[in-house]
C-alpha cells in the first residue's frame, strides 16, 4: 500500500522522540529519517521503527490500520466558513481551511473557485450548495475523495461527471444546487505535493532514460571503433602477406 506524507511525517516524528531520549544516535537517526521521508509503501516504513515505541508510551510503534491516506485526521474542527457569495465578482475557498456540514456558494455575473485538495473537514458527510446565476462555480476535489453530484441545470449547465466513489476512510462529498444561464463543475486534480512527486518521478525517469540512451550510444561508438580497428588490423596483415 502507498504510504502517504503525513503517515511519512508520522513515522519521522516517533524517530525524532527516539533521538530525543536517546534510543537513537544521530547517525542512525538521520539514516532512517532520510529513509524515511523516501519511503513509498509502509512496508519501507514500518521496518523503521518497529523496535520503537509510540512517543509517551512503551509500547511499539506500528502503522495506522485502515487509514493509508491521512483522511481520517483532517475530519473534525469547527469550520472555516459557512458561504461564500460572489456578485459581479469573484471568490475563492482552498488551502487548509475547514469546509462545514453545510457550505452555500452563490455566485451573481461572477465567479467562484472551491478547492477541497488541502481542506479539513468538519464532519464525515458535508454538503455543497452551490446556485450559479449567469455565472460559473469550480469544484476541484482530490482523485480519493467520494464525490456526489445531483444539480440542476437550467438553460446552464450542472456537471455531474464529477461524481465518483473514493477512498472508504475518507469524508463524502454531496453537491448540489442550480445553475441558470451558468454553471458548476467539479473537476479531481492531484494535491499539490503529490504532483511535485509524480513531476519529480517523470524527471528521474526521463534523466535515466537519456542517460541509458548516452550509454547505449557510447557502447554503439565502441563496438563501431573496434570493429573499424579490427578491420584495420586484417588489411594491415593482407598487405604484410601479399608484400611478403
Amino acid at each position: 500500500m502507498r504510504a502517504s506524507d503525513a503517515e511519512r511525517e508520522r513515522i519521522a516524528e516517533v524517530l525524532r522522540e527516539a533521538v530525543a531520549e536517546g534510543r537513537l544516535d544521530m547517525e542512525e537517526f538521520e539514516e532512517r529519517l532520510g529513509a524515511a521521508y523516501a519511503a513509498r509503501t509502509h512496508g519501507q516504513l514500518e521496518p523503521l521503527v518497529r523496535d520503537l515505541p509510540v512517543p509517551g508510551s512503551a509500547v511499539p510503534a506500528a502503522p495506522s490500520p485502515g487509514d493509508h491516506t491521512g483522511w481520517r485526521e483532517r475530519i473534525g474542527g469547527p469550520p472555516t466558513s459557512k458561504w461564500a457569495v460572489a456578485i459581479m465578482g469573484g471568490f475563492q475557498r482552498k488551502g487548509t481551511w475547514t469546509v462545514p456540514r453545510a457550505f452555500t456558494a452563490f455566485a451573481l455575473m461572477g465567479g467562484g473557485e472551491i478547492d477541497l485538495r488541502e481542506a479539513r473537514f468538519e464532519d464525515r458527510d458535508v454538503v455543497i450548495r452551490c446556485f450559479a446565476l449567469m455565472s460559473g462555480v469550480q469544484i476541484i476535489v482530490p482523485p480519493d475523495l467520494e464525490t456526489h453530484v445531483g444539480g440542476i441545470g437550467l438553460m446552464g449547465g450542472f456537471d455531474h461527471t464529477g461524481s465518483a466513489d473514493g477512498d472508504p476512510a475518507g469524508p463524502r462529498v454531496t453537491v448540489t444546487g442550480l445553475a441558470l444561464f451558468g454553471g458548476v463543475g467539479v473537476e479531481r486534480k492531484l494535491r499539490k505535493e503529490e504532483h511535485k512527486r509524480l513531476k519529480e518521478e517523470r524527471r528521474q525517469v526521463k534523466a535515466e532514460r537519456r542517460e541509458q540512451l548516452r550509454a547505449e550510444r557510447r557502447e554503439l561508438r565502441d563496438e563501431r571503433r573496434e570493429r573499424r580497428d579490427e578491420r584495420r588490423l586484417s588489411l594491415e596483415k593482407d598487405r604484410r602477406r601479399d608484400d611478403y
